[in-house]
């Protein structure tokens, strides 16, 4: 449960402080001057990119260069930013100015093609503890504790917690993804799972603190917050990606089951409440590594990298 009440912190940290909005960065004149040239000449200096001379469909199969090379290049607009924000930067260090956001991120260094590279590393390790966790409590379930005789296990919750950890998995993967490669599909993509799992653990946290057993209420209280967050899901996918609203959707559903799981930490006498608690005051350190945001130590590690890797223990 305290698993479950980090997760939900971090959806919602996640909605408030991802919005893209333009930064001093790209309304510098030198690097909007800088990207122009590039994708007319496909050079920055004496740095030049094939893609921006090539046709849309990269031409014979025979003169590409492999797919495991391939995957690496961002196309013409993504390799000139890239460049022109990395030159740019240097003057800016020359002159002793401080580091500034373009398009809405820090100026990192790429690995391997990889524009997040300390985030994408520690998405894959939440990841990889979602994984952990989910196993250990489908083996403590079926393994450790005794069965029903259809072979069923005796806690009332076992589907609810089998969902939320798949939905917890595929969030932390398309986070890993997105923080990859931030683009068009992969924001959409990284957000629509936030919100889904943010959606359900909603549900969740009423069922469980709540602690509601039958069906027919299950399905009552379930059915309009399922309405509500594939509604939403679609609006933003197929209709407007709108930042402001969905912020107030997360932190909407954020919020709320966050003040449920403090209050039924309050009220009762689980043994494990000490954890859920925790948490709470951990999670309340860690908030401020997105409040007071700092630019990437060595191109790198940037608080919310640095708050990325505070979720994993």
């Amino acid at each position: 449960m305290a698993f479950h009440y980090w997760t939900a912190l971090f959806l919602l940290l996640s909605c408030l402080f991802s919005i893209s909005n333009a930064s001093a960065g790209d309304a510098d004149p030198d690097y909007r001057t800088c990207i122009s040239e590039c994708e007319i000449s496909g050079c920055v200096g004496q740095l030049c990119f094939p893609q921006c001379n090539s046709s849309s469909d990269g031409g014979p199969w025979y003169i590409q260069e492999p797919l495991y090379l391939q995957w690496k290049k961002w196309g013409c607009q993504g390799d000139c930013r890239y460049q022109c924000m990395v030159n740019r930067e240097r003057e800016r260090e020359t002159l002793g100015q401080a580091p500034v956001k373009y398009h809405g991120k820090w100026p990192f260094k790429r690995v391997l093609g990889i524009h997040e590279p300390a985030s994408v590393a520690f998405s894959v390790l939440n990841l990889a503890m979602h994984f952990h966790g989910w196993l250990s409590f489908f083996i403590t379930l079926y393994y450790k504790l005794p069965l029903k005789q259809d072979k069923s296990a005796y806690y009332e919750y076992v589907g609810l917690w089998h969902i939320y950890g798949l939905l917890s998995m595929n969030s932390w993967f398309w986070s890993a993804v997105f923080h990859s490669r931030d683009v068009d599909l992969t924001e959409r993509l990284d957000y629509s799972s936030a919100v889904a799992v943010l959606g359900f653990s909603l549900i969740l946290a009423i069922l469980r603190t709540f602690d509601i057993r039958v069906e027919a209420t299950r399905v009552m209280v379930s059915a309009p917050i399922l309405a509500f967050v594939t509604t939403h899901i679609l609006y933003i996918n197929f209709y407007k990606l709108d930042y402001g609203w969905n912020m107030i959707v997360c932190v909407a559903m954020g919020v709320t089951q966050l003040f449920l799981w403090a209050r039924w930490a309050a009220v009762s006498s689980h043994p494990s409440n000490w954890k859920l608690w925790v948490v709470v005051i951990a999670g309340g350190l860690a908030m401020l590594l997105e409040i007071y945001d700092f630019p990437p130590y060595e191109g790198y590690f940037d608080a919310h990298s640095i708050w990325h890797a505070a979720t994993i223990p």
